[in-house]
């Protein structure tokens, strides 16, 4: 009797945990619910504006998300798509950002605001390359790979080429500005690595890359210099003569 009774007590308290776990985990769809209110596509576009327009991006987040889940091919199923790009940057979610820009251009190639989405891609491989501690605290980062530098610098000359006329092409000129001295850079300290190493064939390439590929560059004198005493390390007195000279010129034409 004692252990039937036992038996009853288990499985009864077995059933409550169940039924406990069950409403646990049924609480946060509810409260998702809830926190998104059942409008329509306007009525709620027009509280995730507001709500973007506010600075609140989490909460802008969510009711984009919504929209974009309840009506995904309304009328402001593409508005919503770019506001969400935005929102994502702002919060410094640069994955869901960029896949939702790579989404968004693979499905409208000929959409009047690709330019928008080109500079918005740019903006968050940036953002995505950012130590903002050590930004913060002057580390200089240039020993950093330079592959999300090279795709925002990408994205961003794709715009000044194929939208001159962009509002947003003026800005984009002025981060590859800013772009171009940063991968000059990267280069740069590799080179120096190099040299320090007694790697001076590695050193002289690098310093070459930079002078062919970043002579817009505010590093081409520094590049002209290590390779100049690379060359003199390696026993190529006619090759670190012919760079002193090119340095030279470049000096006068500035």
């Amino acid at each position: 009797m004692i252990k039937n009774l036992r038996t009853h007590a288990f499985r009864l308290a077995l059933a409550a945990s169940v039924l406990g776990l069950a409403a646990c985990s049924s609480a946060p769809e509810q409260e998702d619910i809830e926190r998104v209110p059942n409008k329509s596509a306007q009525a709620l576009y027009e509280d995730a504006k507001q709500t973007l327009d506010s600075g609140l991006y989490a909460r802008a987040i969510e009711l984009l998300s919504a929209i974009n889940a309840r009506y995904p091919f309304g009328p402001y199923a593409r508005q919503v798509q770019m506001d969400l790009v935005y929102a994502y940057y702002q919060t410094g979610n640069t994955d869901q950002a960029l896949a939702t820009i790579d989404r968004f251009i693979r499905l409208n190639p000929n959409h009047k605001d690709l330019d928008y989405m080109y500079y918005m891609r740019g903006l968050v491989s940036i953002k995505a390359d950012e130590n903002a501690f050590q930004e913060y605290f002057g580390v200089d980062r240039a020993d950093r790979d330079a592959n999300r530098t090279r795709v925002a610098f990408q994205d961003l000359t794709t715009l000044v080429k194929n939208y001159p006329n962009s509002p947003y092409a003026p800005e984009a000129k002025k981060r590859l500005v800013w772009l171009l001295n940063k991968m000059a850079r990267y280069e740069l300290r590799v080179a120096e690595y190099y040299f320090e190493r007694e790697a001076y064939l590695a050193a002289a390439n690098r310093g070459k890359y930079v002078v062919e590929h970043y002579s817009q560059s505010s590093y081409l004198t520094q590049a002209f210099d290590i390779m100049e005493k690379s060359y003199r390390k390696l026993g190529l007195p006619d090759l670190a003569d012919n760079v002193k000279k090119a340095k030279s010129v470049n000096a006068r034409n500035k």
